[in-house]
């Protein structure tokens, strides 16, 4: 199998939640479950029926969630430096609208745009990858072709 990309912060993350599916969210629908038993007819018990559906959810998500860890690769972002790789923190610039935008380019279980954290696998983030500070960068999106210009590259 190949090992998945992963920033410490992603991972970090990851484990965290899995943790408290673990040690929370598995206790607690156990107990839910034992107290809808006690309510008697299983065939008719809304609250039972739900709370097994509930435990099928957090069973798959923690064998989800030890698979990824299990497989994951942790790349020290801290210690590169020079052109835009994975882990990246590059401040961009719309061409065409000056707007700024930030992302940090990362592996995609850890994605999301809306913290700024992009998809390596991604158009823009492709665009990127070995590109320096001051390079424009020319991305096909859905809305059309966009031109960047990268205004910093960080290593956190």
């Amino acid at each position: 199998m190949d090992k998945i990309p992963m920033t410490r912060g992603g991972y970090d993350r990851l484990d965290a939640e899995l943790k408290q599916l673990k040690m929370e969210e598995r206790p607690a629908i156990i107990h839910e479950i034992a107290e809808a038993r006690a309510l008697g007819d299983l065939s008719e018990n809304a609250e039972y029926h739900a709370a097994r559906e509930k435990q099928g959810f957090i069973e798959g998500r923690i064998k989800e969630l030890e698979g990824i860890l299990s497989l994951s690769e942790v790349i020290d972002t801290a210690k590169l430096s020079g052109a835009v790789k994975f882990g990246a923190t590059v401040t961009l610039v719309d061409e065409d609208s000056d707007e700024e935008k930030t992302y940090q380019i990362v592996g995609e279980v850890e994605a999301n745009i809306e913290a700024g954290l992009l998809n390596m696998r991604s158009p823009l983030a492709r665009a990127l990858i070995g590109k320096e500070e001051g390079d424009s960068v020319e991305v096909a999106t859905p809305g059309g072709r966009r031109s960047y210009e990268i205004l910093a590259v960080r290593y956190l």
